[in-house]
């Protein structure tokens, strides 16, 4: 038996007379389909931020945590706090604190600026 997108949203399925492989294979296009739509919620969140903005979160037994974001992971962004440490992320537990320091747009001796990120001092 195929399973094909259903176009009615009502529509039920009846898995009584389904075989033990044809609900082994439902129930893998179910978490797969689950984990897809869990991506994209994340995804969807990332895009709330970006690299070099500062954040906050509240890791399960640390105090409020503030660093700047470094790098966009696929389900979670990497955090470097303002002591170094990194912390991976997700952004459902990320606020914003406000901008970042950056470094003068222009050298003295002509040459391009370096990128980088200032860190906050503690």
């Amino acid at each position: 038996m195929a399973f094909g997108r259903f176009e009615d949203p009502t529509m039920s399925l009846d898995i009584d007379n389904l075989s033990y492989d044809q609900l082994i294979d439902l129930n893998n296009r179910v978490v797969a389909r689950l984990k897809f739509l869990d991506q994209m919620r994340a995804h969807s969140a990332m895009l709330d931020f970006s690299i070099g903005e500062q954040v906050s979160f509240h890791p399960p037994g640390h105090p409020v945590l503030t660093g700047v974001i470094a790098k966009y992971n696929q389900k979670t962004v990497t955090v470097i706090t303002s002591n170094g440490q990194q912390w991976k992320v997700s952004p459902s537990h990320l606020q914003k604190v406000g901008p970042v320091s950056t470094p003068p747009q222009e050298r003295q001796d002509g040459k391009k600026p370096a990128k980088v990120i200032l860190m906050p001092k503690g």
